[in-house]
């Protein structure tokens, strides 16, 4: 339910009638119900982004034998991760504000922060243009020993990286919805940007339907468009809705010192948390190129099996913000571990399922790659250690995004740099120093899912979280 005025303050309205009989209310309650309804819908929109990466790695995958294409996409696609990331930490800070006004009532002040959410994303956008353009390659020509990797992946970069306000937006537009809980509208732009994609992936990569074969490069421009395609739909879904009318999305497009500085102090935390997650991500797969070509092209199947098979985990997990966020507004603070216990079993029982399938058939999902058979004879023991800890990234991530819930968003940051540290230091004497095999290398996602876990679930069970205003 909402009023429309604030601290005695008359906002813009539709009309005295409309103010008088909307009845709507954007509370959440516990129930496996309601936590289904809101993780489901996320769970499609989150599989888009994943949808987009595989589909361009299983046409690159055939472009080529050696498997060059496919390891240097990974590089690529963990770099656009890197900023992908950025977008989403902000638009977790965005989310968990809606979904404290939406549990709180304090519906007039949704569209103020949203509005202030578009135009801090579009400036972030830019300034990742910028970075890609100018400061990319020389990190690249660094880090990288292969020439010809560095020069491709440059390439492929400075078209990639178009597609990153769209990519933003699209992401503002996500924290809307489920922190308002209508998550079931991120259907429409998930369909349209997958049909996007993979249209476009077949015909400028291989060069059909009359297109031209741009192969590498034609991965990335098939990307933009689908990301561009996705974000209009769903904007025109929102406002064929009303939801744009109800939330007056659009009365508050000046900037707003108060509001921009709130989202930004709730969401840098969550940005610098993804950073360096991913930036130790991007570590990781530099050491692994020194190992060579095949490694680097298996390390990239597995990213693709946490991008694919995760979307439940991570949809559950984004669930878990918002609601917590909600019902923290609603007053009840004391039935949040309750919450998350709920939240913990629905992930868990999926992840569970996802793991037995993976051990059970795991040469069907890397058959898809076209290579040969030495490849899926070196990825399988890696793909039993990474299935392994998709069941451990189930439930570790789902605390860890209650915290992001509860308003401490400077306690996420420490919690995952203290996990960073403790990974970086495995993966460089496994990888670099003791050069040990790849798989020993990919059980550094145990220490760091355990890691983020136990540190979560203390701060969670300790309570000090309590009392805190955003």
């Amino acid at each position: 339910m909402y009023n429309n005025t604030t601290k005695g303050r008359k906002l813009p309205s539709f009309s005295k009638m409309e103010g008088l009989t909307n009845t709507k209310t954007y509370k959440v309650a516990i129930t496996n119900r309601d936590i289904l309804r809101m993780a489901l819908p996320i769970s499609l929109a989150i599989l888009v982004p994943q949808i987009n990466f595989i589909t361009n790695n299983i046409f690159l995958g055939h472009l080529d034998q050696s498997g060059e294409a496919l390891s240097t996409a990974g590089i690529t696609g963990v770099y656009y991760l890197l900023f992908a990331v950025i977008g989403q930490g902000l638009n977790n800070g965005l989310q968990a504000l809606i979904a404290r006004r939406a549990g709180e009532g304090r519906i007039e002040e949704i569209g103020m922060l949203f509005s202030q959410g578009m135009l801090i994303a579009l400036a972030l956008a830019f300034a990742g243009i910028a970075v890609t353009y100018y400061l990319a390659p020389i990190a690249l020509r660094l880090s990288l020993h292969s020439p010809a990797l560095r020069d491709q992946a440059i390439s492929f970069l400075r078209i990639r990286i178009w597609g990153l306000p769209f990519l933003y937006v699209y992401q503002m537009r996500n924290a809307l919805l489920v922190g308002t809980n209508q998550s079931k509208y991120l259907v429409y732009g998930t369909l349209a940007e997958t049909g996007v994609n993979i249209g476009l992936d077949y015909g400028l990569i291989f060069g059909h339907f009359g297109l031209p074969a741009l192969g590498f490069n034609g991965a990335a421009i098939a990307s933009i468009f689908a990301e561009a395609s996705g974000m209009l739909v769903v904007f025109l879904v929102i406002h064929a809705q009303g939801i744009s009318r109800e939330l007056q999305l659009y009365r508050h497009w000046t900037f707003d010192r108060v509001n921009s500085r709130l989202i930004l102090v709730q969401s840098s935390p969550l940005v610098f948390q993804y950073f360096i997650s991913i930036t130790a991500w991007v570590f990781f797969y530099i050491l692994v190129e020194h190992h060579g070509r095949q490694s680097l092209a298996i390390s990239n199947t597995m990213r693709n099996i946490f991008g694919l098979f995760g979307v439940f985990t991570w949809a559950f997990a984004s669930a878990t913000n918002a609601m917590v966020s909600n019902i923290i507004g609603q007053g009840l603070e004391d039935r949040v571990p309750e919450l998350i216990r709920k939240i913990v079993k629905l992930s868990l029982s999926f992840s569970v399922v996802v793991a037995i399938a993976l051990n059970c058939f795991p040469e069907l999902f890397l058959s898809v790659y076209g290579q040969d058979a030495a490849f899926t004879h070196a990825a399988l023991p890696v793909i039993r250690i990474v299935s392994s800890a998709l069941v451990l990234m189930s439930f570790s991530v789902i605390w860890l995004n209650a915290v992001t819930g509860t308003g401490n968003t400077r306690v996420n940051l420490l919690i995952e740099f203290i996990t960073i540290v403790f990974y970086c230091f495995y993966v460089y004497f496994t990888l670099e120093r003791w050069k040990l095999s790849l798989v020993v290398g990919w059980m550094s996602e145990w220490i760091y899912w355990l890691s983020l876990f136990i540190m979560s679930f203390t701060y969670i069970r300790s309570g000090l979280w309590k009392g805190k205003k955003v």
